[in-house]
């Protein structure tokens, strides 16, 4: 069935009527998760909050916040507000030391997260008769499903080739007539490379837009992957933990991503005293799930830094605009679309018999990201001949690759010429530009 997802109705109410909305529904879920999911139940009494004290959106701040730990110390299914015979999809984000955080979907989720991704296809031009080209990964990644789900809603053609083997790719999107590219912006960047090196004129294939998501890329990437794949770039935000993919969208004034807010209450506090900051000022970004049936998520912590703006866009929409993410609050790097903690390299050296005396060299070579992982090794194992040190080097690569599933340089480095810190220990140089 062919559908319409220009949502003129919603997509531009008043602010009085989406405050009104919101209100409606932040109160029915607050009453929900409390009444269905333990740990909500155990921090609103514990905060001396009742459902019935929930009047307004005015008073979300009463409520405790919810943090990635909540999510990793209630693993498997003790977020879920729904029995699991009504869970019709799991998904889950990866975790730093093995548990990943597991969310579940209704069907009435499902169709959510599709619309809401439908939305930003439709703000990127897509209609009925496009081909939708997903390139995100698909499995236990909720990349690659809100997109695929949201093509299916307004009746364009999915085509649901996941990450990886890019000449397939260049292959697939001059043979099948893709129209709509949706990647991370560092894949984007190889496909466009491919293209290239292929002898195709990028003018010369069909696709017309990209929607671009999962990793902070600039202003300067957005325009370089215009100029070399000749079409418009569009911004795509969302996390595993709030719904995936769709939670906001750039329109094509790409002045801010529009956040769904009939969905979602977007918050931004100060990430020293959480109190909330006025619009235009970068805080933390907090996320309240107002729809979600299976598993949502009151007053989600994502760590991101940003800032929004209630004004009216341009392009009619009147919902609030989040910036790009220009940060984290924490030590999280975020590395061709996969979340790497440092904790995770830790983990891998210790498993190998290293001390735990590394650094990471997080940098943006030619748009794409690259990783490199210094390791202090024992004065036996550095005296030893070049092959064994490439020997070692390769064997953790491998180990790294199986945990975080990317690539990284490994160089082994003499004993004590990493810095040490008597406070806090930085492992982590990040060469990035991610915002001006």
């Amino acid at each position: 069935m062919k559908m319409k997802y220009w949502q003129e109705e919603i997509e531009t109410a008043s602010r009085e009527t989406l405050d009104s909305l919101q209100s409606e529904r932040l109160i029915a879920t607050v009453k929900r998760v409390y009444e269905k999911v333990p740990m909500y139940r155990q921090r609103m009494d514990e905060a001396g909050v009742k459902p019935e004290d929930i009047k307004s959106i005015k008073d979300i701040t009463k409520l405790p916040f919810t943090t990635k730990q909540d999510l990793r110390d209630t693993y498997p299914y003790g977020m879920f507000a729904v029995p699991m015979n009504e869970v019709v999809e799991l998904h889950a984000s990866s975790g730093t030391t093995g548990k990943q955080v597991v969310v579940g979907y209704t069907e009435k989720d499902v169709h959510t997260w599709g619309e809401i991704c439908a939305r930003a296809l439709v703000a990127a031009g897509a209609d009925e008769t496009d081909f939708v080209h997903v390139s995100y990964g698909y499995g236990l990644f909720t990349g690659g499903f809100g997109l695929h789900y949201g093509a299916q809603q307004i009746g364009a053609t999915a085509i649901p080739v996941s990450a990886g083997q890019t000449k397939r790719q260049v292959t697939i999107l001059e043979d099948f007539g893709s129209t709509i590219l949706c990647c991370t912006p560092s894949y984007a960047m190889t496909i466009a490379e491919a293209v290239e090196q292929a002898g195709i004129d990028a003018a010369k294939l069909p696709l017309k837009a990209g929607i671009f998501g999962a990793e902070p890329w600039t202003e300067e990437m957005r325009q370089y992957i215009e100029d070399k794949l000749k079409i418009k770039a569009y911004d795509i935000y969302g996390l595993t933990e709030v719904m995936g993919p769709g939670v906001s969208f750039t329109c094509e004034h790409q002045c801010g991503m529009h956040v769904n807010e009939d969905h979602f209450i977007i918050e931004v506090l100060d990430p020293e005293t959480f109190e909330p900051v006025p619009d235009g000022t970068i805080g933390e970004i907090v996320f309240t799930c107002i729809t979600k049936e299976a598993f949502p998520v009151i007053r989600y912590r994502t760590k991101d830094l940003g800032y929004v703006t209630r004004e009216k866009c341009e392009c009619g929409r009147t919902f609030a605009r989040m910036s790009k993410i220009l940060g984290r609050t924490d030590d999280m790097l975020i590395i061709r679309g996969v979340n790497v903690f440092p904790s995770q390299i830790e983990t891998v050296l210790l498993e190998q018999g290293y001390a735990p005396n590394y650094m990471l060299i997080v940098d943006r070579v030619n748009n794409a990201d690259t990783l490199e992982v210094q390791v202090e090794v024992t004065p036996e194992i550095f005296s030893d001949k070049a092959a064994a040190l490439t020997s070692y080097e390769k064997k953790l690569q491998v180990a790294i690759r199986e945990l975080l599933g990317i690539q990284a340089a490994v160089k082994l480095v003499a004993p004590n010429t990493i810095q040490r810190f008597e406070g806090k220990a930085k492992r982590v140089i990040d060469n990035r530009k991610l915002h001006d």
